[in-house]
C-alpha cells in the first residue's frame, strides 16, 4: 500500500531541452496573441482599400456617364479598376445605392430626387457640377411657373431627376398631375423638337440638354423665350438643393447680345454619393479625380468652384471633409496609391500593437522566472512528504523505498538544465535533497545500532 502510495510520487522526467521549452511556452502565447490583434485590426479596422468599385452613372451619350468613363481613367492611373453602370439616371442611381443587393459603391445623383427614401446609410464626397433647370416655353412674358397652367409641357421622362425636379416645382406653384395642365413625358432634344412643332408649350431642360447650342437654337426660333426666374431666390430658400445661378447678358452669344439682359435660373448640383463602407484611401482618389474633371471654369461655374464639400441631400462624410481642408495626406502625396496603402496601413497597425508589447513584455519575464522557478520547486513538495513519513514511524522497507524516490529526484536534476540566473535556486534545492537523504540514513543507522 505505501509502496505503491509513494511509487506514484515519482516526478516525469525533465527533457534536457528544459530551458527552450521554457522560452517556446512562455513567448508562444504573447506571439500568438499579438498575431490575432494585428489579424483582427487588419481585417476590421484598417483594411486594404479593394482594387475595383462600381458607379451607377446614367443614360447612354449623357454627362452623367461621360463624367464616369473620366473618373474611371483617372482611377486607373492608380490601380484601381472603376467599373461603369448605365442607368436611367438620378433616381434609379439612388435606389441602387439603397438596395443591398446592387453591387453598387457609389453614384452621380441630382439634388431634389432623394424625397420621401431613407438616405441616412448614404454620405456624400461632395457636389460635382451644376444641372440647371432652364424653361422654354412659347409666347412671351411668362415670368412665373404657375402661368404655365392649363398648358402643354414636357418634365421628362420617368425615371431622370429632370421630371422628379419639374414635378415638385410645379406643384410649388400649383400644377399638379391630374388637373387642366398636360404633363408629357419626354425631354432633351425630343421634347425641344416638340415645342418647335407647337406639340407642347413649355419644356423642361435640364443637363446635356442645357449646353450653349442648344439654348441659342431655341432662342434664334420665333415666338419662344426663356422662363426668367425673377423668384429664384425664393425657390433657393424653399428648396436648400438649389441655387440661383445667373446668365449675364451675351454670355450665350456676345456679337448678338444674347441673351439680352441677365436671366435668373435655379439649379441643383450632381453629388457623388457613396456607401459608409467606402474606403478612405478611394474616398481621397475621388475627390482627387473630380477636381480635375470638374475644377475648370465653365458657362455656369468658376474654375475652382467643384467640387465643393457644401452637401445638400446627403451628409458629407468625415473623409471629404478632412481631404477639402488639408489635402491628401503625405504618404499619398509623395507615394505610389499601392505604397501609400502599405505604408499607412503598417503605421496603423504600430499604435495597437504597441499598447499590446509594452505590458506584454513587462509580463514575459515574470511568465519566463515563474515556469523556471516551477519546475524546481515542484520537487519540494515530493521532498517535504518522504520527510514526514520517514520520520514517522516508518519501516525498513519503506525508508528503502523512500530512499529510491530521492534517487529519482536526483536523476531528474542531474538531466535538468536550469538558466545561469536561476543557478542558486537549483544547488539550494539539491542540498536539500542531500538534508533529507542524510536524515534517511541517520535514521537507519539509528536503527541498526539498536
Amino acid at each position: 500500500m505505501m509502496r505503491h502510495r509513494f511509487q506514484s510520487m515519482h516526478l516525469r522526467r525533465d527533457h534536457p531541452a528544459g530551458v527552450q521549452s521554457d522560452l517556446t511556452w512562455t513567448f508562444a502565447p504573447v506571439a500568438v496573441l499579438v498575431v490575432l490583434v494585428v489579424v483582427l485590426v487588419v481585417w476590421l479596422a484598417n483594411p486594404a482599400p479593394p482594387k475595383t468599385i462600381t458607379i451607377s452613372a446614367g443614360p447612354p451619350n449623357s454627362s452623367f456617364l461621360l463624367t464616369a468613363g473620366e473618373y474611371r481613367k483617372i482611377l486607373a492611373r492608380s490601380g484601381i479598376t472603376l467599373k461603369v453602370l448605365e442607368s436611367d439616371g438620378s433616381l434609379q442611381n439612388l435606389r441602387r445605392l439603397l438596395d443591398p443587393n446592387e453591387h453598387v459603391d457609389l453614384a452621380l445623383v441630382q439634388g431634389g430626387v432623394s424625397q420621401g427614401l431613407p438616405t441616412s446609410s448614404l454620405m456624400s464626397l461632395g457636389s460635382v457640377f451644376y444641372v440647371p433647370i432652364v424653361v422654354f416655353y412659347r409666347g412671351t412674358g411668362v415670368t412665373r411657373l404657375s402661368q404655365l397652367a392649363g398648358r402643354r409641357i414636357a418634365i421628362g421622362r420617368e425615371g431622370s431627376g429632370t421630371r422628379v425636379l419639374s414635378l415638385t416645382l410645379l406643384e410649388a406653384n400649383g400644377i399638379a398631375p391630374g388637373g387642366d395642365t398636360t404633363l408629357v413625358p419626354t425631354e432633351g432634344v425630343q421634347a425641344a423638337k416638340q415645342l418647335v412643332a407647337g406639340d407642347v408649350d413649355a419644356v423642361f431642360l435640364s443637363g446635356d440638354s442645357t449646353t450653349r447650342a442648344v439654348m441659342l437654337r431655341l432662342l434664334r426660333v420665333p415666338g419662344i423665350s426663356l422662363l426668367d426666374f425673377k423668384e429664384a431666390s425664393a425657390y433657393t430658400r424653399l428648396f436648400p438643393y438649389l441655387d440661383e445661378i445667373d446668365l449675364p447678358p451675351g454670355v450665350l452669344d456676345l456679337a448678338r447680345t444674347i441673351p439680352p439682359e441677365t436671366i435668373h435660373l435655379i439649379s441643383p448640383t450632381v453629388e457623388l454619393v457613396a456607401r459608409s463602407n467606402l474606403h478612405p484611401a478611394l474616398s481621397d482618389l475621388l475627390i482627387e479625380a473630380a477636381q480635375e474633371v470638374h475644377g475648370l471654369p465653365g458657362l455656369l461655374q468658376r474654375a475652382g468652384q467643384f467640387p465643393s464639400p457644401v452637401a445638400r441631400d446627403y451628409r458629407i462624410s468625415a473623409d471629404a471633409t478632412r481631404y477639402y481642408k488639408s489635402g491628401k495626406s503625405f504618404l499619398y502625396r509623395t507615394l505610389p496609391f499601392w505604397l501609400a496603402s502599405v505604408v499607412d496601413r503598417t503605421l496603423f497597425l504600430l499604435v495597437p500593437v504597441a499598447v499590446l508589447l509594452l505590458p506584454a513584455l513587462r509580463l514575459v519575464p515574470a511568465l519566463y522566472q515563474w515556469r523556471v522557478r516551477s519546475r524546481i520547486y515542484r520537487h519540494y513538495g515530493s521532498l517535504i512528504a518522504i520527510e514526514r513519513r520517514a520520520l514517522n514511524h516508518s519501516t525498513a522497507e519503506e525508508r528503502k523505498a523512500f530512499m529510491a524516490e530521492l534517487d529519482h529526484i536526483e536523476e531528474s536534476l542531474n538531466r535538468q538544465r536550469t538558466p545561469l540566473a536561476y543557478a542558486d535556486a537549483f544547488y539550494v534545492l539539491r542540498e536539500h535533497v542531500g538534508f533529507v537523504r542524510g536524515r534517511l540514513s541517520e535514521a537507519v543507522r539509528r536503527e541498526s545500532g539498536q
